[in-house]
């Protein structure tokens, strides 16, 4: 039963500046000595939560190549979102990619309205997982927190993973939904966000999270601060867990139909 090492790298984002982004995360990969599997990036690592689209990339760009060829170097998964274009259309897009050079993309489903962003990008119209060392991964973006339909455990998915930047005046729902969404999927969650001013003024506190499928926050992530945190995931123990415990076998079938 294999155990999964994860890197969660708390971090500020120098706003709208793609070259000075993936200077400062290639620092911070470079800085893990550990051998892990995987490392989170938090979304919209190489420009902040902007609706700049005259900033975004194609899938040919400089920063898919930049992550394919880290998780190379470092022989282990790297993900996070960026601003990507394609077919005319813009999208908030979660880059995957595998030791083995696999790209696997998941766009943002829910965009933030509150903050225009329907305006600027497409919204995805699939969801995505994952495979890595025999784990069922769920990859998802920010305000895809608050819709727990759209991540509702119907796959046998071990570990989901929210990438974000949510503003510390929200963070009460933050961390609330972080532990819900482990809860009621009776699984593992990653929530990565960022810390520090954006261009727009707003503050981020970071409280990205690592929590266990009983709801407790097995991470010691502190806020406001950046910070890379190593944990291992024990695949055995929430096997286990379910096994005592299978209230997943409980739940209601149900198709999303989708607009």
């Amino acid at each position: 039963m294999y155990d999964l090492t994860i890197a969660a790298i708390q971090s500020e984002i120098i706003w709208e500046d793609i070259e000075a982004n993936l200077r400062l995360f290639e620092d911070k990969i470079d800085s893990i000595v550990t051998e892990v599997d995987l490392i989170v990036l938090p979304e919209m690592f190489t420009t902040g939560f902007s609706m700049n689209t005259c900033l975004a990339e194609e899938m040919e760009g400089k920063t898919v190549k930049w992550i394919i060829e880290k998780a190379k170097e470092k022989s282990c998964c790297i993900l996070g979102s960026v601003m990507m274009k394609e077919n005319g259309k813009f999208y908030n897009r979660m880059l995957i990619a595998k030791p083995d050079g696999e790209m696997v993309t998941y766009d943002k489903r829910h965009l933030f309205t509150f903050a225009d962003e329907q305006n600027y990008y497409s919204k995805g119209e699939k969801q995505v997982t994952f495979e890595l060392k025999n784990w069922k991964i769920c990859p998802l973006i920010c305000y895809d927190l608050r819709f727990p339909v759209w991540s509702r455990n119907i796959s046998e998915i071990d570990l989901y993973i929210y990438v974000a930047n949510w503003p510390e005046i929200r963070k009460k729902p933050w961390n609330n939904l972080l532990i819900a969404r482990a809860i009621e999927n009776v699984s593992y969650v990653i929530g990565v966000n960022r810390v520090g001013l954006d261009g727009t003024n707003k503050n981020y506190s970071g409280n990205s999270a690592v929590i266990d499928y009983k709801g407790d926050e097995i991470s010691q992530i502190p806020e406001s601060k950046n910070h890379i945190e190593i944990l291992t995931l024990s695949k055995e123990k929430l096997l286990g867990f379910r096994t005592k415990f299978p209230a997943l076998e409980d739940g209601d079938g149900f198709e999303i139909i989708k607009e």
